[in-house]
């Protein structure tokens, strides 16, 4: 990330902002698609998270920080979503998700129904941390917490999923084992 980029945004240079979106637009697409389960939802959420980002990027303090700044915005967002709607949902696009290596597509839906019936910190943390390969440091500024916090949401949801996935395939190959 260009950090002279992220200060001309800060500053008010459009241009630059739109610069920096169009960068971190597939992460941010992919980030709300894990909350809200399909393509319309995930686009809306993506827009309002770009908006309110547009509307408060002077508000950054630590530019180096913008992606973590940013993807905090697509989160709340698709958590105030999903509240508003009240629902979490697997349809076809999951599937399309993972058309890309149909040999595991049982064990992807699973692991992601079950991830859909983990508190939003558990989920959180999870695709931070595994879907977006952020170290425990970057998942706790991210979602405002401490690194230990983090840990034991990351702990405690791993549990869960396990119980969850019990029986399935996808438990099995003991995935998310410390």
């Amino acid at each position: 990330m260009d950090i002279k980029l992220v200060k001309k945004a800060i500053k008010g240079n459009e241009k630059a902002f739109e610069m920096l979106v169009k960068a971190d637009s597939e992460r941010i697409y992919k980030t709300a698609f894990l909350y809200v389960r399909n393509r319309e939802d995930a686009l809306d959420v993506m827009q309002e998270s770009i908006y309110k980002a547009y509307m408060s990027v002077r508000s950054v303090k630590q530019p180096e920080y913008f992606k973590t700044w940013l993807t905090s915005i697509v989160i709340r967002t698709a958590l105030d979503i999903l509240r508003k709607r009240k629902r979490l949902i697997l349809d076809e696009d999951i599937v399309h998700m993972a058309e890309s290596d149909p040999e595991n597509l049982d064990e992807r839906i699973d692991l992601l129904q079950a991830i859909t019936k983990l508190s939003s910190e558990y989920q959180t943390a999870i695709i931070l941390f595994y879907f977006h390969d952020m170290t425990i440091l970057k998942v706790a500024e991210t979602m405002g917490k401490s690194e230990n916090t983090v840990k034991t949401y990351l702990r405690r949801a791993r549990i869960e999923l396990k119980s969850i996935l019990k029986g399935a395939k996808y438990y099995e190959q003991e995935a998310f084992s410390n």
